[in-house]
């Protein structure tokens, strides 16, 4: 069967609702990520006017593209090149509007808006939004734990909670931090300084010592969770493939009234030295209890440097290519 090449079109919109100099970049930044996402589109800017040329599927989701980044700067966002590549993948999977995802703002914090970029992310701060407990699982740079912590700040701006418990297993000390030299802050820190880094993102430096000395905001390593019930409180679970499923367990088992729990992880990066993952037992024992929540994010989802995604698709790759080769091997074993 013969494809039939699509007809070409030519079509000019005008923007007036917002200046051109943002939809186009600095330097026709913008401008020439919309050219690469696109590459069989040719456009001319001229004035407030952009023109369209090329096949008509093509330019018809071009326009969409533009008209959605468009309702965005009227909205107040500052664009990023990433913003038309992922949009344009929204477009061309039909799922979503960009608008609806990109527009989302969780947080605003020295200027900045911490919203989710990607649907997978959109899905997963919903998720926060409806359940008690969310388990956000998937590779390094998805914002698994940015995103719970700007959830958390959000509630005790909003008096929704008292208090902010942030905790991750300290697994590289095997949670013996007895040997470690000096103070219990200079023990647990390097374990724990992630989490202070996203803390100083989204809240003034000088207020998180006193909301610490005060108690609104906790952070500690797991193993001091024992013991507890965490009332009135948005506790974190960060790191959790590196639980044991006893320290799971008691991790869920802590939860109070009127408190909300987020567990991130990536069972593709597991450090314990010997045993089984507790967030592994968790998605096989507790994936169809009610009021819970278990989102995947992927490498579509990595809003790091491009070179994340690349590299975390090259792993998953190689890891299958080893599960299939050492499934072939145990065959032949058999036989």
């Amino acid at each position: 069967m013969t494809n039939i090449p699509s007809r070409s079109v030519r079509e000019t919109i005008e923007i007036t609702s917002v200046p051109m100099v943002n939809l186009l970049g600095t330097n026709d930044g913008l401008l020439r990520t919309l050219e690469a996402t696109y590459p069989t589109v040719e456009v001319l800017a001229r004035g407030n006017k952009l023109t369209l040329s090329g096949p008509k599927e093509t330019v018809d989701l071009a326009l969409n593209l533009i008209s959605e980044m468009v309702e965005l700067i009227a909205a107040g966002q500052e664009l990023a090149p990433q913003d038309f590549t992922r949009s344009a993948k929204m477009l061309a999977e039909d799922t979503v509007r960009p608008a609806d995802v990109l527009s989302q703002s969780i947080l605003s914090s020295r200027g900045k808006n911490i919203r989710p970029k990607t649907l997978g992310q959109k899905l997963y701060v919903d998720a926060i939004d409806e359940h008690t407990i969310v388990f956000g699982v998937g590779p390094a740079g998805t914002g698994k734990t940015y995103l719970a912590m700007a959830k958390a700040v959000q509630a005790l701006q909003r008096k929704e909670i008292s208090r902010i418990i942030l905790t991750r297993p300290a697994v590289e000390a095997g949670e013996r931090l007895g040997f470690l030299p000096g103070t219990l802050n200079d023990k647990i820190d390097p374990y724990l300084r992630p989490l202070f880094d996203a803390l100083h993102d989204m809240l003034e430096p000088e207020t998180i010592p006193k909301l610490m000395a005060s108690g609104t905001i906790e952070v500690a390593p797991l193993a001091y969770m024992r013991g507890r019930t965490l009332n009135d409180s948005y506790i974190i679970l960060d790191e959790a493939q590196n639980t044991t499923p006893e320290q799971m367990k008691m991790f869920l088992t802590r939860l109070g009234f009127n408190s909300k729990m987020v567990i991130t992880g990536d069972i593709t990066q597991i450090d314990l030295p010997v045993g089984t993952s507790g967030l592994h037992t968790a998605i096989q024992v507790l994936s169809k209890v009610e009021g819970m929540a278990f989102k995947y994010l992927t490498s579509d989802d990595v809003v790091r440097h491009s070179l994340v995604a690349k590299i975390v698709d090259a792993y998953s790759k190689f890891e299958e290519k080893k599960a299939v080769k050492k499934a072939t091997t145990a065959k032949r074993t058999r036989s």
